[in-house]
């Protein structure tokens, strides 16, 4: 019985500790998911307003821009992937890894091949351990995302865009990432950002007269200049996005997790003072056994 008690009494202590870690981290993502929550809000207005403006550009001019116009035979398509450089999230990597797994067969199906881009050590993780090829990789900036990374994410893809498909270049580009929707739901989301096919608030269905647009020095100059911008607050948006999704995931989890630590401590409180009132019951049958086998002894 004692051995048993010692059992019990560690296995509470290391659930005690537990409890101690998952709570602190529990409590560090609900610090950091209010700050992440207020990067998205600040940068989707202007993600919407671009998308905007570039729709605008592309649908009310008559240019034939290579960024704008759907090839005739698409190729090869690229991928951008964003995950977290750290676990403890619950399915929250596993769900968009998924997601980009059913893009790739999709993708494959219609005859292109498939050009990678990670971003966050869990993605370039799961490729290195499966040995599959991957254009480029970026990590250690998942969970406070800047600027400078959408840039060089943007900058990439962009120039695989811009390349000939001969020289290994792409003929349009996905991002695939978890969209922050509330605290307790981040979904996986696919976007198609080039060639650019969606309209975003540029004329109502039924409107009867068309806005009326100028373009100085000419629209394909504009072009030029909008679409790159375009890129990278499209990509930025998506890391934020991501970035708010992984601390309320995190907070999820750790929630669950000493919610079950509590729930452990319990138990083993419970089968502890079991052992240790059978263990004292065991005590007082030898004492009163002892005492009677003095008395018939007399």
């Amino acid at each position: 019985m004692g051995a048993q008690l010692r059992v019990y009494r560690q296995k509470i202590k290391s659930a005690q500790t537990t409890k101690k870690i998952t709570k602190a981290m529990e409590l560090i993502a609900a610090s950091r998911i209010q700050k992440a929550q207020a990067r998205v809000a600040a940068s989707s207005p202007y993600s919407r307003a671009i998308t905007r403006a570039v729709s605008a550009v592309a649908t009310h001019s008559n240019v034939d821009h290579v960024l704008t116009t759907e090839p005739e035979r698409i190729e090869r398509a690229a991928v951008v992937i964003l995950t977290s450089d750290r676990g403890l999230a619950g399915a929250f990597n596993s769900q968009v890894l998924r997601e980009a797994e059913q893009l790739s067969e999709l993708l494959r199906s219609e005859g292109k091949e498939v050009n990678y881009f990670l971003v966050g050590r869990k993605a370039v993780g799961y490729f290195a351990f499966r040995r599959r090829e991957f254009e480029q990789q970026w990590v250690g900036s998942s969970e406070n995302p800047d600027f400078d990374l959408a840039k060089e994410i943007s900058d990439a893809v962009l120039e695989a865009f811009l390349r000939d498909a001969s020289d290994g270049g792409v003929d349009e580009i996905f991002v695939v990432y978890n969209r922050f929707v509330s605290m307790m739901t981040q979904t996986p989301s696919v976007v198609r950002l080039l060639p650019l096919e969606v309209v975003e608030g540029v004329a109502e269905a039924n409107a009867q007269i068309e806005p009326l647009y100028e373009f100085e020095p000419d629209a394909e100059t504009v072009l030029d200049a909008l679409l790159p911008v375009y890129i990278e607050s499209r990509i930025f948006n998506a890391l934020l996005q991501s970035s708010a999704a992984k601390h309320a995931a995190t907070q999820k989890a750790m929630k669950s997790a000493s919610d079950n630590a509590d729930k452990l401590i319990t138990d083993y409180t419970r089968l502890a003072n079991n052992a240790r009132q059978a263990e004292i019951t065991q005590q007082i049958s030898e004492i009163v056994g002892g005492a009677d086998a003095l008395v018939a002894a007399k």
